[in-house]
């Protein structure tokens, strides 16, 4: 369970670096597109606090730990599933 556990902070990791790739890249004259803005903000959950000024180092690291979080929580749940039938 560790190394699945691991393994969503890893790819919590990796969601916050491409959007950091992305975001340095994009166009600055051109607005980003509402839904794409959504889909970054529902995947890296700490630009909710984009009102104050974060470190790509540290939105890396809460990404990674907000990510392995939720997959503490599905891999307890899927093993209690698991377990239940």
């Amino acid at each position: 369970m560790k190394y699945r556990i691991a393994g969503w902070a890893a790819v919590g990791f990796l969601v916050a670096g491409c959007w950091a790739l992305y975001f340095l890249w994009a166009s600055k004259e051109n607005p980003i597109d509402p839904i794409l803005y959504t889909f970054a903000r529902f995947t890296c959950p700490i630009a909710l606090l984009r009102s104050y000024p974060l470190s790509v180092y540290l939105v890396l690291v809460a990404n990674a730990v907000t990510y392995a979080f939720v997959g503490l929580m599905v891999e307890t749940m899927r093993r209690k599933l698991k377990h239940a039938s």
